[in-house]
């Protein structure tokens, strides 16, 4: 579904959501030097929603959600959300990397904390808010270990914990389980869509993993090889919550081939 471009900026109307639109983005456009790394991306992000962005390695998905977080000014086109122009990181946006980037010396509830302190919020509140997400990701009871004292599923809880902690209206996730085993990669998905539906924050997901985007999304964007642009969106229209045995099911399993096929005809161009 289409709606309405948000800017005079040219290009094609954004794709979104039928709810209220918390990110727009209109004619977004990322060079690097010679290099065009994002050509006229436009879409719509609903209030609440999970929204994978999904496509290969290299196609520009985290330059994407940096943009998005105000860590890299685009080179054209622009980002509002909640129709203020992005212009810098925003105290209302949570990012969770890649890797976990946890500050080795300090305790889990430390680590959770740390953007409090950055923030100069008053402590005393944030930590029973920091203990309530420990005990919500099920990892309250480790609070006081270091990271090196749990597993690589545990940091990434820290980590996502640790984002939500001042209580941001939208999370940005960049690959966070790239690193995990299968088994722990599953378990993560189906905390995270645990956490999601706790808090209900809109969650914008890069992944290259088309299982991941299918299971946890409400919709999905599919991305194209360099320079990038949207090829392909897809709503997942399955009920929550999903147990991870929904992922051996036919309407799943379709929901899959339709993305591969997607990502496919973009490697054939």
């Amino acid at each position: 579904m289409r709606s309405a471009a948000v800017s005079p900026a040219p290009g094609p109307a954004p794709r979104g959501s039928d709810r209220g639109a918390i990110v727009r983005i209109a004619a977004l456009k990322k060079v690097f030097g010679d290099l065009e790394a994002i050509r006229q991306l436009s879409f719509d992000v609903a209030d609440g929603e999970f929204l994978s962005v999904l496509g290969p390695s290299g196609c520009g998905k985290s330059t994407l959600l940096m943009m998005i977080a105000g860590l890299i000014d685009p080179s054209a086109g622009e980002i509002r959300i909640k129709d203020t122009k992005v212009a810098g990181p925003r105290r209302e946006i949570g990012v969770v990397f890649q890797s976990p980037v946890l500050l080795p010396w300090r305790t889990v509830l430390q680590n959770v904390l740390f953007p409090i302190e950055l923030l100069n919020l008053p402590r005393p509140h944030y930590r029973r808010r920091a203990m309530d997400l420990l005990r919500m990701a099920k990892i309250d009871e480790f609070s006081a270990l270091l990271p090196r004292q749990l597993s690589g599923g545990m940091r990434q809880r820290v980590a996502i914990c640790r984002a939500l902690v001042h209580d941001p209206s939208i999370l940005l996730m960049d690959e966070p389980f790239s690193a995990l085993d299968a088994i722990t990669r599953d378990e993560m998905a189906v905390e995270l869509q645990r956490i999601w539906q706790a808090n209900r924050k809109t969650v914008i997901f890069v992944t290259h993993s088309i299982r991941e985007a299918a299971f946890l999304s409400d919709r999905v964007l599919v991305m194209g090889r360099r320079p990038a642009t949207i090829i392909d969106e897809l709503a997942i229209d399955l009920p929550r919550p999903r147990p991870i045995a929904v992922t051996e099911d036919e309407t799943f399993n379709r929901l899959v081939r339709h993305l591969r096929k997607a990502i496919e005809a973009s490697h054939a161009e």
